[in-house]
């Protein structure tokens, strides 16, 4: 979740700025930004309904398919290691 707070950070900064430079994004019109959200919703109407026609549990499809497809797999914290710091370097 760090990852994406990051990278949403960063892509005000740069908004900020592109607006005191008076310098127009380069990003693409929301209109585009919408079609590719439709595009993502789309390839999962398929797996959804075959989850539906098998009736199976709708969270199936959720849970296995479209979740990691629509959402990514996010960053997890990694444990700490058991072997002590030599802090003498």
């Amino acid at each position: 979740m760090k990852v994406y707070l990051l990278s949403l950070g960063a892509g005000l900064i740069v908004g900020i700025v592109y607006s005191l430079l008076n310098v127009r994004s380069p990003a693409p019109p929301v209109v585009a930004l919408v079609g590719l959200l439709g595009i993502l919703v789309g390839e999962q109407i398929l797996p959804f309904a075959k989850t539906l026609w098998n009736k199976e549990p709708a969270v199936v499809s959720w849970l296995n398919q479209i979740k990691p497809h629509m959402f990514g797999h996010l960053p997890a914290a990694q444990k700490p290691s058991k072997t002590p710091v030599d802090t003498n370097v």
